[in-house]
């Protein structure tokens, strides 16, 4: 399974549950290029296009906390 920081973590799920770049910064008190360096990272690691595709395998791997 593919290992994600704590701060990934958050950031992914609160991107799956619609929040944007700069909520997701203001609420988790980092920068809003810090937030988007984050999801570009993640996006490398599991081969996603886009965001979309990030949270459908982001879903897949187990890496949301949904339900």
């Amino acid at each position: 399974m593919l290992e994600i920081s704590e701060i990934e973590s958050k950031i992914l799920n609160m991107m799956y549950s619609g929040l944007d770049d700069a909520t997701i910064a203001r609420r988790l008190n980092i920068g809003y290029r810090t937030v988007q360096r984050r999801v570009q990272g993640l996006m490398l690691r599991v081969g996603a296009t886009g965001r979309v595709a990030l949270g459908a395998r982001a879903q897949e791997l187990g890496l949301l906390e949904i339900g």
